[in-house]
């Protein structure tokens, strides 16, 4: 008798999770429209605190503040890997500051596609991406003219 592979059944494990989160946070980095990436990172890690898979650490201060005013971010830490997410209001007032980030800190390496980190953040969350049909900037949708016949004006 073969053995039939067996598939993959864990498609949502933290380690799995951890490294598709981290995935799409490296690349919504440099993406041309991170706006769908961060809400994916983030809709996840809530669902994840929410299931008990991730813990809220504490506040760092944020390295890159809007507004040049002073700002924090949530700590996330998720089996191997760390992440930061805005705070909500009960999170200054539960969480303690942690103060800087440490740079030392890193994430550990991992080779995930973006299209498998954003399928297996997709179907983990029920998040679909909307695709938008955009023309490029500066280009018109071509309209046929209109003839008129002479004398008359529309």
């Amino acid at each position: 008798m073969s053995k039939k592979a067996e598939p993959f059944t864990e498609p949502s494990s933290d380690e799995t999770l951890a490294k598709a989160i981290f995935t799409v946070n490296r690349h919504a980095k440099t993406a041309t429209n991170p706006k769908y990436l961060y809400v994916l990172k983030k809709s996840a890690l809530l669902k994840m605190i929410k299931e008990g898979k991730a813990v809220k650490k504490g506040l760092h201060f944020s390295r890159n503040p809007k507004h040049s005013r002073q700002q924090s971010d949530v700590l996330v830490s998720c089996g191997e890997y760390t992440f930061h997410m805005p705070p909500c209001k009960e999170d200054f007032t539960k969480l303690p500051h942690l103060g800087h980030l440490n740079e030392q800190i890193r994430n550990p390496r991992c080779s995930m596609s973006l299209s498998t980190a954003k399928g297996i953040l997709e179907s983990y969350t029920d998040l679909k991406e909307k695709q938008a049909k955009s023309q490029p900037f500066g280009q018109k949708k071509y309209t046929k003219p209109v003839f008129k016949p002479l004398g008359q004006s529309y």
